[in-house]
């Protein structure tokens, strides 16, 4: 790649929302460890096995234990609500004094989650969140409305002189997805020299992703950058480009920095990474239960930061910090 993109480091170092929830000393966890200061927390990943959760469980268990906390995660094996549900119900089941939990569904998981507040347990929700977020007593996840913005901006630097440019997400009601798509769609509106062709959504699967792009590239073969809002997403991108025969004219631009995309960077797959800062975000959430289950003041909101990777910062320090981790 001859153009680099400078790193965005920490772009929105920990906006603070501005309304503060208070946690009450009154409304007593369901866990005995509330009682003795030896608190029991549960995180809820949004899937298991993800580099992306991995980093903020890292995060989580790190600053559990400079607590006094300790640290149980589960996950279901796919990012769905369906899934998700009962392995939040026999957490339930546990009665941890609080769960940090990264919801499937903006919609299908309030009830599920809503029925954790009621038994009593502290909810902090990381990454995403939920239709009514007020069930928790703090939400905490990146600027992705940032992120996508940030993404275009790659592109931008890819592509200086324009063009037609497509979105690639996952599925409608994901809040972190649709964010990202809708700063990318937004700021590709804004600027003159480029063409939006709107998001299609490849439901997680890169098949499903690789039939869009091929798709799209027949009918625009003019196409000059792909965002592709998560792994799976470009993943099947990069396999529609290279069927098309335009690898080096058409730029994907994808989203986290797990060791796989990493390598699809240093392979010439994608081009560009969005990094978000797993790690902050559970530290935060540690941080944030920790403060409901004393009955003192929370922040109703927390937004972290990103970083733009490239194949030509990768090895800096900062590219190596913003890369996720496979294991604690």
């Amino acid at each position: 790649m001859n153009r680099k993109i400078a790193i965005v480091a920490g772009v929105a170092a920990l906006a603070l929302g501005a309304t503060a929830a208070c946690g009450s000393g009154s409304g007593s966890s369901s866990g005995d460890g509330a009682k003795k200061g030896n608190y029991k927390l549960t995180f809820v990943q949004g899937v298991a096995g993800d580099a992306f959760y991995i980093s903020m469980q890292c995060g989580i268990q790190a600053e559990a234990a400079k607590l006094g906390a300790t640290v149980t995660t589960q996950g279901a094996q796919k990012f769905d609500p369906t899934l998700q549900t009962p392995v939040l119900q026999s957490v339930i089941a546990s009665k941890p004094d609080a769960i940090l939990i990264a919801p499937t569904d903006v919609s299908a998981m309030q009830q599920p989650i809503a029925q954790a507040k009621q038994q009593g347990i502290k909810i902090v929700l990381v990454d995403t969140t939920l239709t009514d977020p007020s069930v928790a007593v703090s939400a905490i996840s990146s600027d992705n409305a940032g992120g996508g913005k940030a993404a275009f901006d790659a592109i931008k630097q890819l592509a200086p002189n324009g063009g037609k440019v497509l979105g690639v997400g996952v599925q409608p009601g994901i809040s972190t997805t649709d964010a990202r798509d809708k700063g990318f769609g937004d700021a590709a509106k804004a600027d003159s020299k480029f063409t939006y062709l709107g998001v299609q959504y490849s439901q997680n699967d890169p098949a499903k992703a690789a039939s869009i792009v091929s798709a799209a590239l027949q009918k625009d073969p003019d196409i000059v950058g792909i965002f592709a809002s998560n792994l799976f997403s470009a993943e099947g991108a990069a396999t529609g480009i290279r069927q098309a025969g335009k690898q080096d004219k058409v730029k994907v631009v994808g989203f986290d920095a797990g060791p796989d995309q990493i390598k699809a960077l240093q392979d010439g797959t994608v081009q560009a990474l969005i990094a978000q800062q797993p790690a902050t975000i559970g530290t935060d959430g540690v941080q944030q239960a920790i403060k409901a289950l004393k009955g003192e003041q929370t922040t109703a909101s927390i937004k972290t930061g990103f970083s733009i990777i490239t194949k030509d910062n990768l090895s800096s320090a900062e590219g190596q910090a913003a890369a996720y981790k496979a294991s604690c």
